[in-house]
């Protein structure tokens, strides 16, 4: 299978970083795995309704760019769907199943994903109602990717 994580932001901070490259290493024994970053747009302190939906916009046409139209794309959304692990195991072997091999997550900028994006997105999943740093984010959907594979598989992995 092929996962590939598109984020918006750069990230930075040395701590997500490390944990990234070694979630990555981690998931190199059970996909191919590729992660873009897009640049994020500035946004103003008070920033109005209409700047923030056109910063989304530019965000979102980027992100749309780089999306494969044979791809199932899972977009990061508070207001999507929440599975447990298990549940996120048995989405990606199904996917798998059915000829979907080519799996694509996207995690938006701090305003969240366009409209565009989100309509394009075949599932929007919640990790939880909470709202969490864009950038950690990244280190928390590969871990969860990663347990997917060591469910899928049998392996052991803690609770």
């Amino acid at each position: 299978m092929k996962v590939t994580v598109i984020a918006v932001g750069k990230l930075k901070e040395k701590y997500l970083l490390q944990g990234i490259k070694e979630y990555s290493k981690r998931l190199s024994s059970y996909c191919k795995l590729n992660i873009f970053e897009i640049s994020d747009e500035p946004t103003p302190d008070k920033a109005s309704e209409a700047e923030m939906e056109q910063i989304k916009r530019r965000e979102g046409e980027r992100v749309m760019a780089k999306l494969k139209q044979d791809s199932f794309v899972i977009a990061l959304d508070v207001q999507g769907q929440m599975l447990t692990s298990e549940q996120v195991a048995a989405k990606l072997d199904n996917l798998a199943v059915t000829g979907k091999s080519q799996v694509i997550f996207i995690i938006g900028g701090s305003l969240g994903l366009s409209d565009q994006v989100l309509e394009r997105a075949q599932l929007r999943l919640s990790f939880s109602p909470m709202t969490f740093p864009h950038q950690l984010m990244r280190l928390i959907l590969l871990e969860q990717v990663y347990r997917a594979f060591r469910i899928s598989r049998g392996e052991p992995y803690h609770k």
